[in-house]
C-alpha cells in the first residue's frame, strides 16, 4: 500500500521537467527560425521590393475616321492579326470622287490660265516696241514738222511764201505735236501693262505660282478626302472592341474600333510611398501573371517611376484640407518595362493581373528620368505613301499630262 501510494505522487514531479524541456525546444526552434529569417532579410530579403497591385498596360490604338461617311465594308473583327497599313474599315467614295474630279479640273484650268499670262507677257512685249516705234516715227514727223515752220516763218514777210503754205505748214506741226501726245501715252499704257503682267509672272514659274499652288492645295485636300475613306491600321498588332457596323453613318473622330500591339506590353506596378526609398530606374525585376501561375517568370527592369500618385491624377482627387482626415497610405505607379521574348514565348493580354518582385540591391540609378527623350515614343509610315501619290498626280496635272482612270492613281 505504500509502494502504490508513493507512485502517483512521484508522477506530478517528472511532468513540470517534461513540459519545460518541450518549451526549451519550442523557444530553440522559434530562435532559430527568427534568426533563420533575419539572416535570410539581411542577406536578400530587404533588397527586394514585392507587389501583386500591378496590371499589364500597353498601347492602345483608336481607329478614327477623319472624314465623315457610310460604311460599306468591315475588313477585320476581334481578336484578328492586322500589319501596319492593312485596311481595317472601308467608307463610300462617291462624293469624294466628285469633289475630287471638280477640284482636278479646277486646277488643270489655273495652269492653262497662268500659261497664258506668261504667253501675254511676251505679248505685251511686242506691243511696247511697237508704241516706241511709233513714238519715234511720231517724233521724227514732228521734228520735220517744226524745220518746215522753222523755214517758212522768215519768207512770209518778203513774200516768198504765201500765208496760205505758211498756214499749212503751221497746222502739220500741230497735227504731228498731237500725234505725239497719243504716241506718248500709248508707249506709256503698253509698258503699264507690260509691268501689270510682269508682276503677276516675276520670281516664280508655272509650278509655283500662287494661283496654281492654291488649286493644287484644293486637289491635295479633296485626294486625301478620298484617300481617308481607307481607314489603315497604323501598327501591327490585334483588333479589340469593334464597334462600327455595316452601314453605319459615322462621324469624323468616332471610335470603330482599337489595336493593341501585344509584343510591346509594359507593367504598372503600384508601389506603397514607403516602398519607394530604394527603387531606382534600371533595376532589375521577376514577374509572374495569374494567367500563367508561378510556371512562368517574366524579367524586366524599372523603366521610370510615376511621377504623381494614382489619387492625385484620379477623376476627383481627394480633398484631404476639408472635414475629418484619416491617414491612407498612397501608391505611386511605376513603369516595368518587360522583355520582348519572353512576351512572344508567353504572350500576355491588357489589364492582367501581375506580381512584381524588384531587386533594389543595385542602388546607383536614378529616381526620376533627366535626359529629354530623342526619338518618338511611337511613330508610323503608312500615310507616306498616299502623300506622295497626290504629287506625283499634282504634277502630272501641272505638266498638262494625260489623264489616267481613277483606278490608277488613286486607290479607293
Amino acid at each position: 500500500m505504500t509502494e502504490a501510494a508513493a507512485s502517483p505522487a512521484q508522477a506530478p514531479a517528472a511532468n513540470p521537467n517534461g513540459r519545460r524541456r518541450g518549451l526549451t525546444v519550442i523557444a530553440i526552434a522559434v530562435a532559430l527560425a527568427a534568426a533563420g529569417w533575419g539572416g535570410w532579410h539581411w542577406v536578400h530579403g530587404r533588397h527586394h521590393q514585392t507587389t501583386d497591385n500591378a496590371y499589364v498596360a500597353g498601347n492602345v490604338v483608336q481607329i478614327t475616321p477623319q472624314v465623315s461617311g457610310t460604311v460599306i465594308a468591315i475588313l477585320a473583327d476581334d481578336n484578328d492579326a492586322v500589319k501596319a497599313g492593312q485596311a481595317l474599315v472601308k467608307l463610300d467614295t462617291a462624293d469624294a470622287k466628285v469633289a475630287l474630279d471638280q477640284a482636278e479640273a479646277q486646277l488643270a484650268q489655273t495652269v492653262r490660265e497662268v500659261r497664258a499670262l506668261y504667253a501675254g507677257n511676251a505679248t505685251l512685249k511686242a506691243q511696247v516696241a511697237l508704241r516706241e516705234a511709233d513714238l519715234a516715227r511720231v517724233q521724227a514727223d514732228l521734228a520735220r514738222a517744226q524745220d518746215d515752220v522753222n523755214r517758212r516763218a522768215p519768207l512770209v514777210t518778203s513774200g516768198a511764201v504765201g500765208k496760205e503754205e505758211f498756214q499749212h505748214a503751221t497746222s502739220q506741226l500741230a497735227s504731228a505735236k498731237s500725234a505725239l501726245a497719243a504716241a506718248q501715252s500709248a508707249a506709256l499704257a503698253a509698258k503699264e501693262q507690260l509691268t501689270t503682267g510682269q508682276v503677276m509672272t516675276d520670281g516664280t514659274s508655272v509650278e509655283q505660282h500662287p494661283n496654281v499652288q492654291r488649286a493644287a492645295a484644293r486637289v491635295r485636300e479633296m485626294a486625301l478626302a478620298l484617300k481617308r475613306d481607307e481607314l489603315p491600321a497604323p501598327i501591327e498588332g490585334h483588333v479589340a472592341k469593334r464597334a462600327v457596323q455595316l452601314g453605319q453613318r459615322v462621324q469624323a473622330g468616332a471610335p470603330l474600333m482599337t489595336v493593341v500591339a501585344l509584343d510591346k506590353l509594359w507593367v504598372d506596378a503600384n508601389f506603397k510611398e514607403g516602398q519607394l526609398a530604394d527603387l531606382r530606374i534600371g533595376q532589375p525585376a521577376e514577374l509572374t501573371a495569374d494567367v500563367y501561375g508561378t510556371k512562368v517568370t517574366y524579367h524586366g527592369k524599372v523603366a521610370g517611376l510615376g511621377a504623381g500618385t494614382g489619387a492625385a491624377f484620379s477623376l476627383l482627387p481627394a480633398q484631404n484640407a476639408t472635414g475629418n482626415w484619416i491617414k491612407i497610405v498612397q501608391r505611386v505607379p511605376v513603369r516595368v518595362q518587360l522583355d520582348p521574348q519572353e512576351l512572344i514565348e508567353h504572350p500576355l493580354r491588357i489589364g492582367l493581373s501581375m506580381e512584381v518582385n524588384v531587386d533594389t540591391g543595385d542602388r546607383g540609378g536614378k529616381t526620376l528620368a533627366d535626359v529629354p527623350r530623342v526619338q518618338a515614343v511611337a511613330a508610323t509610315g503608312v500615310y507616306e505613301a498616299v502623300d506622295r501619290e497626290i504629287d506625283e498626280r499634282i504634277r502630272s496635272i501641272v505638266r498638262g499630262g494625260p489623264t489616267v482612270s481613277r483606278t490608277a492613281r488613286l486607290p479607293s
